[in-house]
């Protein structure tokens, strides 16, 4: 079990069990985001899917020794509690104090409210690290990942899902406060312009770019986007309760589960999964 004051300078222990910053920091997400994540996550099929997606890659790429994955940005706790479901030690830092309070209740036990700036976590203190839907809410990506780099232990691995394609920019990632999205080849650079190796990369959700260009990126671009709501937008997406269309979605998405099991990557999808890891030593080049 990771120990949380030894990794970190800046935490204090909150009597709900929650480590807690002094400090606060400015980031680039609604308010109430964790709230409505919260209530469509058990029953939504992307949820679903992406917890099993990040699983899948964890389980063929775990960390050394047994190590803590630190589910930065983690939100609700929803993949982070399916982690700690299958075996692995997780702690969930999240800056919103509504997500820390629910990845509580949903019995995480380690749950630290603040980002990795306030909570001051020593250099080299992570064994391993993911950033799951959080890079494209951060407008330096690259200095942001630099960070992330000095905080993971030598030979530490970092797992990383981002929304994918620049075409397919609507409304709804400008309600979310994303700065981006990305390619599979852009995220891959920019992981690796911060000293990152790629373990392993692919695209998921194969079923999603077309429908999402059809029914968010041209009434964007056509200027027809109705004014709604992060929650609204999020119940009308998310909301599928098992039921005949639950059932021929995960049918329709299981085979990527079987393709990344065979560490095969996919050539397109709504997001990008990426695994990468951080060098044991400095390699010099050969003269």
């Amino acid at each position: 079990m990771i120990d949380i004051q030894a990794a970190s300078k800046g935490l204090e222990l909150g009597e709900d069990g929650i480590w807690y910053s002094a400090e606060t920091e400015n980031i680039s997400y609604p308010k109430d985001s964790n709230q409505a994540c919260y209530a469509v996550e058990e029953n939504s099929f992307w949820f679903r899917h992406r917890n099993n997606c990040i699983l899948s890659s964890v389980k063929t790429y775990p960390p050394e020794d047994n190590g803590t994955i630190f589910d930065i940005g983690g939100g609700n706790g929803f993949v982070a509690s399916g982690l700690s479901s299958a075996g692995f030690e997780v702690a969930l830092v999240e800056p919103g104090i509504t997500g820390a309070s629910q990845a509580k209740k949903r019995g995480l036990k380690n749950v630290i409210c603040a980002t990795t700036n306030t909570a001051k976590f020593k250099p080299q203190s992570l064994p391993a690290v993911g950033l799951f839907d959080v890079i494209e809410h951060i407008e330096d990506d690259l200095a942001f990942l630099k960070s992330i780099k000095g905080l993971i232990k030598k030979g530490g691995y970092l797992y990383v899902t981002v929304p994918s394609y620049p075409f397919l920019w609507s409304d709804e990632d400008i309600i979310a406060g994303h700065f981006r999205r990305y390619t599979l080849e852009s995220i891959s650079d920019v992981l690796k312009s911060a000293g990152f190796k790629i373990e392993f990369s692919s695209y998921i959700f194969r079923l999603l770019p077309l429908p999402t260009f059809i029914l968010r990126t041209l009434p964007y671009r056509l200027g027809l986007s109705k004014e709604e709501k992060k929650g609204d937008y999020f119940h009308r997406d998310h909301m599928v309760k098992g039921g005949m269309i639950g059932k021929v979605l995960d049918s329709l998405l299981q085979p990527e589960i079987v393709n990344l099991n065979k560490k095969k990557s996919m050539l397109f999808g709504g997001s990008c999964l990426v695994v990468v890891k951080k060098g044991a030593t400095n390699l010099r080049r050969d003269k």
